[in-house]
């Protein structure tokens, strides 16, 4: 790489932080809000419910908007009959050309999986880019962890820290990503019975309600711009890249070291 005017080969990277609230679960109304149908929002501190009738879905957002990290919330799928419901975990930024990273689980009969949809929003806010996965466990019996982690290399969607996606970065070959504009965590439960079982099993209002349940949320997104600062060594040039912005557990400070040596040419 280039640095002032002359190469350098990096030998080490170290990463150190220091966090002011932790990178930690927290409570739901500490980081998030209500979006829509407050009275189908249940919050009971530690743990969080959005609730589907015939009358109306839930849904939740985050209070503010980050740029790159990693977000997790570990849910409870609905239980029993849930054909042709969706629950949908999600990053997304706002306008008709927004960005925008799915998890979405598509709800079926009882004792059929639970299938779960990942999409990627780039160009002009349109997806199809959907890819289904079957899970390894049954996702209504306990709380899992699903993860979305984002940085300027890849996209990477995980269930219990296991990759199930990766979109990479290949802007190099023509290929957008998702880059430049600031994203909420969202998540909801909705009918639709026109699409998500099968394309043809609608919901069946007599079980209703219909419950998702979130826990355990934790995310080390940061939003404020990087300050780089130098300090010259005997053997080199060591780069410090100080960050200090607002993460989703509170405020954080990550130090990232760049230790290098020069190259004589």
């Amino acid at each position: 790489m280039e640095i002032l005017g002359s190469k350098f080969v990096v030998l080490s990277l170290i990463v150190l932080s220091s966090t002011v609230g932790g990178v930690q679960s927290r409570k739901f109304d500490e980081l998030f809000q209500a979006s829509w149908a407050l009275d189908h929002v249940i919050n009971e501190g530690e743990q969080l419910k959005l609730k589907l009738d015939s009358y109306s879905g839930a849904g939740f957002a985050s209070k503010s908007k980050y740029m790159y990290g990693k977000t997790t919330v570990q849910i409870k799928l609905v239980e029993g009959d849930s054909a042709g419901t969706v629950t949908a975990f999600y990053m997304s930024s706002e306008g008709p050309n927004h960005h925008e990273f799915d998890f979405e689980f598509l709800g079926n009969t009882s004792g059929e999986p639970v299938l779960v949809q990942t999409n990627i929003y780039i160009i002009n806010g349109v997806g199809n880019r959907e890819q289904r996965n079957s899970l390894w466990f049954d996702p209504t019996k306990d709380f899992h962890s699903y993860s979305i982690l984002w940085n300027k290399r890849q996209v990477i969607f995980m269930v219990d820290e296991t990759p199930i996606r990766v979109y990479t970065n290949r802007e190099k070959q023509g290929i957008p990503f998702p880059k430049e504009q600031a994203m909420g965590v969202y998540s909801s439960i909705w009918n639709a019975d026109d699409w998500a079982t099968q394309g043809r099993v609608k919901t069946d209002w007599s079980h209703a309600p219909f419950v998702s349940s979130y826990r355990g949320s934790r995310s080390t997104a940061v939003s404020a711009p990087a300050v780089l600062r130098w300090r010259r060594t005997r053997g080199g040039v060591v780069m410090l890249l100080l960050v200090v912005g607002r993460g989703f557990g509170g405020t954080s400070r990550f130090l990232v070291s760049l230790a290098c040596t020069r190259v004589i040419s």
